[in-house]
């Protein structure tokens, strides 16, 4: 299988755990690539030229992080990423985290493109008040004891998502103020696939 990705998408990223966590690195090429050039490869495997995009083993083409972390997780004989026993506890933080994450990465992509003011119109204000949001509401639900002994799907989305505002958005300075959460992220990302994967 190829992946396409690079080193500062949470989205890619995100994917990247998922292989590491189901132990299939050595089953999956990774095929570095910048999506903001075109990258004629990826436009074959994704006309919409984001990343990830994941080219499985009869060709077929995979996008959308959690799409192709659903079917990298039908893969392996390690614990599955999303447990049928723990379905709903897992998609609801996954989405938490999902949430988080596009809400940081649109802010960066926004800055990028339109300038830091973007931050005060009413998109970037609404965003930013999204996060605070799903921050403040993962507070309440997650601490240590909620750190599972397999890595789940949810777990891996919110901290990505946590790790990417750190890396692209410090001024959130969102551990702060909770340290309930803090506490919790310390712990996930000390593991092997975090660790691997940090962005960079």
């Amino acid at each position: 299988m190829e992946l396409f990705l690079n080193a500062t998408s949470p989205y890619a990223r995100m994917v990247r755990i998922v292989v590491l966590e189901k132990g299939l690195a050595e089953m999956v090429t990774l095929r570095w690539c910048d999506p903001w050039t075109d990258d004629a490869a990826l436009l074959d495997a994704n006309p919409a030229g984001r990343i990830p995009a994941l080219i499985i083993q009869d060709g077929t083409a995979l996008s959308e992080s959690f799409i192709i972390a659903f079917y990298l997780d039908g893969l392996g004989r390690s614990e599955p990423i999303i447990p049928t026993a723990r379905l709903n506890e897992v998609l609801h933080l996954a989405g938490l985290g999902q949430g988080l994450m596009d809400g940081a990465f649109t802010t960066v992509i926004s800055r990028k493109h339109l300038g830091s003011e973007v931050d005060d119109s009413v998109l970037g204000q609404r965003r930013w008040r999204a996060m605070q949001r799903i921050l403040d509401r993962l507070e309440t639900e997650l601490d240590e004891s909620r750190v599972a002994p397999a890595m789940t799907l949810g777990e891996i989305s919110v901290a990505v998502a946590l790790d990417y505002l750190g890396f692209r958005l410090p001024e959130a300075n969102w551990a702060s103020s909770r340290p309930r959460l803090e506490a919790w992220h310390r712990r996930v990302i000390a593991g092997q696939s975090f660790q691997e994967t940090a962005f960079k």
